[in-house]
Order: structure tokens, then C-alpha cells, then sequence
């Protein structure tokens, strides 16, 4: 049972012949002729779809580029210790490399559009979960193309480890000078080709290619010791990147969980909310009465409760926050201010006439049935609410609707009797008045 199991996860099996494999990855590493051409148009049509901050554009740019031909003949040379290999598959990624943010550049430099959209700034922040990311990408990909079973597995790591977007946000921010967005994405680039590299020289070995064995000293021994001092020095920084992604993010939904279930005030409402991880502060901008030295202690103790204890809250209140802010005339702001308040105002009034109607007219109607109950016993029953009478002619008329429900039913004259009490007690407003005798079971 054991070793139907573990055959099962085989590759052995389906392992392409070693000799195809290294030819498959060696004819992908040299970037002459046909291949520069289709990276450099890989890369406008990358360019473009950052620009036009379009995914599927982006997508089909991956998808065309040959950007994973050297990065895979590293990991593969090293693996075999084929340092022939190793030196073309370097010199071919840095001239790849070069073209590409070249290419990226000029045409950021040339582009009338040049505002970040989600899609560059996406690619700016390297965190660990992108070396898994290009780690398990590689796995994916080295051993498809080391055995028969190939599928759509290529495509979708050129997809999934994403070569081109970086590259070309890094020629973005050198075309515009927006130097954290190129070193971000350009260190995004050296992770996912760092770890495609590493995948690939573990699967070889896990495959058990043939290699050559090290002499000591020999460059092969010296291209191993650098290789793993790059990973090395490749993951810390993302390990920290990733550290301080999960911080902020946990920071903004405990900040978020804090302002909803305790930033309110008496005739308070709040304007607005910016939360900074970064800086770990939260700023709240409230519109009504003055806010209390007190009050704003009391809110600011409850920040222990959501482990927010090392955040700074600043509380500002409508026009001494309109005076600090920059960028709008003050006047402009005041009247923006008042506006908002005079119309919270007036919904609040609204919302009240239409309660104080509400209840009006319950307390109304049940005066009205006591009273007609008294000079009625057959009554038992009573609907009294305002309503409107629709008409074809599309002339609506506003009544009181009056449904009496008795037990012995009413005459002509008592039924009109009623009615003109109705009117009289109802300030001579229309009423409909609609009798029904109770049906006895």
C-alpha cells in the first residue's frame, strides 16, 4: 500500500529523455533574432496594458514573452554543472534584461499618459508571498518540461510568476523618474528570477540529471556558493516585506473594526477617516458640537480593546479642521461644511415630522375607535389611517379610510350619522367610511 502510494507521486514515470530536456531549455536561452524581436514587442504590449491599466493586455504580454528561456538554462546549468551553459544563459538574461527595460523606458518616456494606475503600483511592494509565488511557479515549470505530460502548465507560469509587468513598471519609474517604483519592481523581477532559477536547479537534482562532479575549486563550486548566497540575500528582504504587509493589513481591519463600533459622539456625525498603517495613525474628522477634552479620552482608552494601543488617534472637528487643510480656499471649505450640517439637519427634521405623523395619527385612531366604540357596542373592530384615493383620471384625492367591522352591521342613517361625526372630529377633512358585519363561525 505504501509503495502504491508513493508511486503515485512518481515523476519518474513520464521523465522526458535527459537529452531532450537540456536541448528543449538550451534553445530558449539565446535572445538573437526572432526571440529579442518578440521580447521587445512583449514588452510594448506589457507597457501598454500598464498604461491603459489593463489585466487581459498584461495577460497576453506574459503570455508572448520568451523572458523564462535564460532564467530556466540557469537553474539547469547549475543543476548539471554545465558552466558553458551557465555563462551563455547569464550573458543572454542580462542582455533580455537590458532590451527590456530599455524598451519600457522609451516608451514611458514617449507616452502621454503617465499616471500610476493599480496595475504599476501592484508590482512595487515585493513581499515573501511573491518568492513562494515564483518558487512554486518554477517547480510547476521545470517539471513540465522535464517530462511528457507538458499540458498548459508553461503558460500558466508565465502568468503566474509574472517576468514582463515588473520590467516594465521598473522603465516606467525610470522614465519618470520615480525611483521607489523602479528598485520595488525591480527587485520583484530578481525574486521571480531567482526563484525560478532555484526551482528549476532542485528538480534537476530531483530528477537526477546527470551532472558533472565539482572539483574543488573549480568555477562550478564558486557558481554554486554564489548562487545560494543570492537567494539568501534575495529572501530576507522580502521576508520582511511580508511581515510588514501582514502588520498594516491586520492594523487597517482592527483600525476599521475601531471606528465602527466606537468613534461616534452625541450630535456628532462623522466627515471622514483616513487610516495610515505606516505610520500607525488614525484621523477622524467630525462635524457637529464641540467634542470634549474628556470625550476624546474616553474614545481614545478604548483603543487598548482592539490592540491599537501604539496608535496615534487625532481627532479633528469641522471648522478648526477646515482651517489647518491645504489646497481649498477656506472660504470654500466653510460653505462645504455648513452645507453638509444644514442638510443632515434637514433630514433629521423630516425623518422627525414623518415619527411625530406616525404617531399622531396611531394615538389618533385609537381615541376614535374608543369613542365610537362607546356610542356603538356593535363595534369591534376599527381601521383609521390617511390615504389616497387613485382615480383614472388621474386626479388624486386624499381621504381617511375608515373600515368598521361590527357584529350585527349598521343602517343607512346610522352609517351617515357616523360619517359626519368623522368629518367633524377629523377637521372636516374627506372621509371614506366602509362598513362590514363580522361573518359568525
Amino acid at each position: 500500500m505504501k509503495n502504491r502510494l508513493l508511486d503515485t507521486f512518481s515523476l519518474h514515470y513520464e521523465k522526458e529523455e535527459y537529452e531532450t530536456v537540456v536541448a528543449t531549455i538550451s534553445r530558449g536561452v539565446v535572445f538573437r533574432g526572432t526571440n529579442l524581436w518578440i521580447l521587445i514587442f512583449a514588452i510594448f504590449v506589457a507597457s501598454l496594458g500598464l498604461n491603459v491599466n489593463s489585466t487581459a493586455v498584461i495577460i497576453g504580454a506574459m503570455l508572448i514573452s520568451p523572458l523564462m528561456g535564460p532564467i530556466m538554462g540557469i537553474g539547469l546549468s547549475l543543476g548539471i554543472n554545465d558552466i558553458p551553459l551557465l555563462r551563455k544563459s547569464i550573458y543572454n538574461f542580462l542582455v533580455a534584461t537590458l532590451v527590456a527595460l530599455v524598451t519600457s523606458t522609451v516608451f514611458f518616456l514617449i507616452s502621454p499618459l503617465n499616471d500610476a494606475h493599480s496595475e504599476i503600483l501592484a508590482r512595487t511592494s515585493p513581499t515573501i508571498y511573491d518568492v513562494l509565488i515564483a518558487l512554486f511557479g518554477g517547480l510547476a515549470g521545470i517539471i513540465a518540461t522535464s517530462t511528457k505530460q507538458k499540458g498548459n502548465v508553461i503558460p500558466g507560469v508565465a502568468i503566474a510568476t509574472a517576468l514582463m509587468p515588473p520590467l516594465c513598471t521598473a522603465g516606467y519609474g525610470l522614465a519618470t523618474f520615480r525611483f521607489s517604483f523602479f528598485f520595488g519592481s525591480f527587485y520583484l523581477f530578481v525574486i521571480n528570477t531567482v526563484f525560478i532559477a532555484l526551482a528549476t536547479l532542485l528538480t534537476v537534482r530531483l530528477l537526477q540529471f546527470p551532472h558533472s562532479p565539482i572539483k574543488e575549486g573549480s568555477t562550478g563550486k564558486m557558481a554554486r556558493r554564489i548562487t545560494w548566497i543570492v537567494v539568501v540575500i534575495t529572501l530576507l528582504p522580502s521576508v520582511y516585506f511580508g511581515y510588514d504587509m501582514v502588520q498594516r493589513n491586520r492594523f487597517e481591519k482592527e483600525a476599521a473594526r475601531f471606528i465602527t463600533a466606537e468613534a461616534h459622539f452625541t450630535n456628532d456625525y462623522l466627515l471622514s477617516k483616513k487610516i495610515d498603517a505606516k505610520n500607525k495613525s488614525i484621523v477622524l474628522v467630525f462635524g457637529g458640537k464641540e467634542i470634549s477634552p474628556l470625550e476624546i479620552g474616553m474614545i481614545e482608552m478604548q483603543l487598548q480593546k482592539y490592540d491599537l494601543k501604539n496608535a496615534k488617534l487625532e481627532i479633528k472637528q469641522g471648522f478648526a479642521y477646515l482651517a489647518e487643510t491645504q489646497g481649498v480656499k477656506q472660504d470654500a471649505q466653510l460653505t462645504l461644511l455648513t452645507q453638509a450640517l444644514e442638510e443632515k439637519e434637514k433630514n433629521q427634521q423630516a425623518l422627525q415630522i414623518q415619527l411625530d405623523s406616525v404617531k399622531n395619527n396611531r394615538a389618533l385612531s385609537e381615541k376614535l375607535f374608543a369613542e365610537l366604540k362607546t356610542q356603538y357596542n356593535s363595534i369591534k373592530s376599527a381601521i383609521i389611517e390617511p390615504s389616497v384615493i387613485h382615480t383614472s383620471d388621474s386626479t388624486d384625492q386624499r381621504t381617511f379610510l375608515v373600515l368598521l367591522t361590527t357584529s350585527t352591521g349598521l343602517s343607512k342613517p346610522a352609517q351617515k350619522k357616523i360619517e359626519s361625526w368623522l368629518r367633524v372630529r377629523l377637521d372636516g377633512r374627506p372621509v371614506s367610511l366602509v362598513v362590514k358585519q363580522q361573518v359568525q363561525l
